[in-house]
């Protein structure tokens, strides 16, 4: 991305290492920020940044940005969506496909020594019922690689006519009669917060399998933990958990299982998701490839030129 903005002419100052207050210190050198997670963007920033005419954002998201405020400022806003949406789709298939064939828990279990054969017999992803919740980029980019199983693929989004040739767009009654996966692939907002809940899935006719690659704080863990004992949720793949920090940094301050401060224990809900054989967990990583490191880059990098132009040398 340095690379690109400096050969279209502009002036690259690197903060990687600078505190909100650092830069807020600097800001009249700035005529735009590129950040990712590491802190807020709210009203107060805005209004100590006057100068600035862009903020862009390395991930798909903008939730540590004021949108609404930065709109109203003048200040141009840019995400890239479209550099990790393929590395999304094809996380939630490996971990769908995990889930079914228990090779967490069989990997597990022979590296103990142990050879339950048919207690880790699988089930098949042809014949089920797909339900994708979030159209965008990321939910298009998880039906697309489903093309290539005998699946029924629906989608529900609170904008219309988003499907594709991939997925059918339905209401919610029919989405929750017959879907056997729930996919979830929405920003989170105050619409989506703590979205799923104990009401969500007991609104589902049947038992259903649960992905969730989006955003942890859509989730009730302790709501989650509750079905998946019951059975009202068969498993549960989550690249994202509820008490991430905001920079999705990290889960645990040290290796003793203690969670963001030193001083408030891990809660129970997510002791016990930790230990459930039904669940596969990895760290906010659904995103994270090689190559969409590279393409988030290149795509925020051509935004910018696009918009802006030639900088001065």
């Amino acid at each position: 991305m340095i690379e690109l903005l400096a050969d279209a002419g502009h002036h690259n100052i690197e903060g990687f290492t600078q505190s909100r207050e650092e830069t807020l210190q600097n800001q009249h050198l700035y005529d735009g920020i590129v950040i990712r997670s590491r802190y807020t963007i709210d009203k107060d920033f805005l209004d100590a940044a006057p100068n600035l005419k862009f903020i862009a954002r390395v991930g798909a998201g903008l939730e540590n940005i004021d949108v609404a405020y930065a709109k109203e400022s003048g200040v141009q806003l840019f995400s890239a969506p479209e550099g990790n949406r393929n590395a999304v789709g094809e996380h939630t298939l490996g971990m769908l496909l995990s889930l079914f064939n228990k090779l967490n828990k069989a990997d597990r279990e022979v590296r103990e020594g142990l050879w339950n054969r048919e207690d880790n017999r699988g089930i098949e992803l042809d014949g089920k019922t797909v339900g994708i919740i979030g159209y965008g980029n990321m939910g298009k980019a998880f039906a697309k690689k489903l093309r290539g199983f005998d699946v029924e693929v629906l989608c529900y989004d609170i904008k219309d006519d988003v499907d594709d040739s991939n997925a059918t767009q339905v209401n919610w009654e029919e989405f929750t009669e017959k879907c056997d996966v729930v996919s979830l692939h929405t920003p989170w907002t105050k619409e989506t917060d703590k979205m799923v809940n104990t009401a969500f899935i007991e609104s589902f006719a049947k038992p259903f399998w649960f992905i969730n690659t989006a955003r942890g704080k859509n989730v009730v863990t302790e709501d989650l933990v509750y079905a998946l004992r019951s059975g009202q949720v068969l498993g549960a793949g989550l690249d994202v958990l509820e008490y991430e920090k905001s920079s999705f940094e990290s889960l645990f301050a040290n290796k003793k299982n203690v969670a963001v401060s030193a001083a408030e224990p891990l809660p129970e809900a997510m002791r016990e998701l930790m230990f459930m054989p039904n669940t596969i967990l990895s760290p906010h990583i659904a995103g994270w490839t090689v190559e969409s490191h590279e393409k988030l880059a290149t795509v925020i990098a051509n935004k910018i030129i696009k918009q802006f132009g030639k900088g001065e040398e």
